[in-house]
């Protein structure tokens, strides 16, 4: 009689056991749904808000270069179309063909179609119910029953139903789904008006840079002739005995060395070009004729946009807050798949084993169930699946603080160099400006007699060589120019809603905006 008192003991104690886990789960549950805990809520991390962008203080102006000062214009919104600022005409016909014929935007922007449709046909499968409709025609033949006798049985089965399915959302887990999937959407549409805005900036950069070379090449082969001049005549003095042959080896060095750097220099043109040609849509051999860089006009007023709103306006940190609020609302998923899922399927319509039978009401059939599941064991995958859409979370999370920290240094870098390239143009100007100078005051002499010819030459050296150094910095400031109103990013979304940026239309679950930064994915 012991043995089954104490069965009946370890069955109370299990049973008491049994009730307090379920009590602990519900009670779990319930504290669970009640304080929405089912992942992050995606909002982006508080960073920090620098008083200036670079290690040292931003001035309000850099210093008059070729008579230009350019302004800084802190807290200035961004410029969308700002290559108009130099106002040059065909650059800004070279960039609206760019942007009209870049092979490379037209597969982003479908890339961005597609990912359009494929969040309708999500949202479309798991949020409404699906309805199919299906017919069968079978002709079959059954074993023989020996109790009945030894014919096999040859039959027809006609049938023809509609099935409906509808899973209902009990966790959110569907809709979830589609709010993160909205923000993948979010992740591409900025990432589109980035390759917009970076491809805008590498034709005005090809451009300039271009222009910059052609003005090189055009000095260069000057200096070039000067010294092969110099060359020769140094020959022909060494012929008669007025200079050492040092002296002329020295002279057909400096022209050997000149004329070496011209092939290097015209292959980074022809290089230019036939990239420039791409960005446009062509093919390199109609690369377009380069423009004359003084047709180029500097931007006066720099927009500076404040470290806090670029937060808004740069298209690859909306991009890293998009994929972060998706990586949150995954985490989400991750939960809602760990409780239980309701579905209710019906189907009607009409079967026989004829066609006789299967259209006459006696051929009427219809089925209605509902089926209800709740992950038991799984082997821990469950919750493995949802500890990796946490740690994805957190990598998000310091992914989008790199990028920030990214936008930064680059506006910090620009900026410098802006203030920088105007200190070395004008240094360039006025040096080039006396070397000019001394040019013509030598040439003047020369045609008075006072001086040789080869005094001539070596003045217009170190001018050509003063030009080029000229000819470079501009070019450095111009593309610098572009290369910190790229870092501006686009004007932030108003409070209308509305954006530069393309918006991604689709059927999205309300918890899923897409095409705007704030995107909801909170539960």
């Amino acid at each position: 009689m012991a043995i089954p008192a104490l069965s009946r003991h370890r069955r109370a104690r299990f049973d008491a056991l049994a009730r307090t886990a379920i009590g602990t789960s519900i009670a779990s549950l319930i504290g669970m749904l009640g304080a929405c805990s089912f992942g992050p809520n995606g909002d982006a991390p508080a960073m920090p808000q620098p008083a200036h962008y670079g290690a040292e203080a931003l001035p309000t102006q850099t210093v008059p270069a070729q008579g230009v000062t350019q302004h800084f214009v802190t807290g200035a919104q961004p410029v969308p179309e700002w290559w108009k600022l130099y106002r040059s005409d065909a650059l800004n016909a070279l960039v609206d063909e760019g942007l009209r014929n870049s092979p490379t935007l037209a597969a982003t922007d479908r890339s961005l179609a597609a990912a359009r449709e494929q969040l309708r046909a999500q949202v479309g499968s798991s949020l409404l119910p699906t309805i199919d409709a299906g017919g069968q025609a079978t002709r079959n033949r059954a074993l023989a029953i020996p109790e009945i006798g030894t014919n096999t049985f040859l039959y027809n089965v006609f049938v023809g139903q509609v099935q409906a399915h509808y899973t209902f959302d009990l966790f959110g887990s569907a809709r979830l789904a589609n709010a993160a999937l909205a923000a993948r959407v979010n992740v591409q549409v900025y990432q589109l008006e980035a390759a917009r805005r970076a491809l805008a900036a590498n034709i005005v950069t090809a451009t300039i840079t271009s222009a910059a070379l052609h003005a090189q090449i055009d000095t260069s082969e000057r200096l070039v002739s000067l010294a092969n001049e110099q060359a020769r005549d140094t020959g022909r003095r060494f012929a008669l005995g007025a200079v050492s042959h040092a002296d002329l080896l020295n002279a057909q060095q400096s022209a050997a060395s000149v004329s070496a750097s011209l092939p290097a220099l015209k292959q980074q043109w022809l290089t230019t070009r036939h990239a420039l040609a791409v960005l446009l849509g062509r093919t390199p051999d109609a690369a377009p004729d380069d423009l004359d860089l003084a047709q180029l006009h500097v931007p006066e007023q720099v927009p500076v946009v404040v470290p806090s709103e670029l937060l808004r306006t740069r298209p690859d940190i909306e991009a890293a807050d998009a994929a972060l609020k998706a990586a949150a609302t995954d985490v989400g998923v991750a939960t809602a798949q760990m409780f239980p899922s309701l579905s209710l399927s019906a189907s009607m319509g009409q079967g026989g084993f004829s066609w006789p039978v299967a259209m006459s009401g006696a051929g009427a059939i219809w089925s209605i169930g509902a089926s209800l599941s709740q992950p038991l064991f799984h082997g821990g995958a469950l919750v493995a699946q949802r500890r990796a859409a946490q740690h994805t979370y957190e990598a998000s999370v310091s992914q989008y603080k790199q990028t920030v920290l990214a936008a930064f240094q680059n506006v910090a870098d620009t900026l410098a160099s802006l203030e920088h390239d105007a200190q070395s143009l004008d240094a360039a100007n006025v040096a080039a400006r006396s070397a000019q100078g001394v040019f013509n005051d030598t040439s003047a002499r020369y045609r008075l007699g006072a001086l040789p010819v080869a005094a001539t030459r070596s003045s217009e050296q170190q001018w050509r060589n003063a030009q080029l150094d000229e000819i470079r910095y501009m070019s450095a400031r111009l593309t610098d120019t572009a290369a910190l109103f790229q870092a501006m990013g686009n004007p932030p979304v108003d409070q209308g809603g509305t954006s530069s940026a393309p918006a991604a239309t689709a059927a999205a679950p309300a918890s899923a905006t897409v095409g705007t930064r704030h995107t909801t994915t909170s539960n």
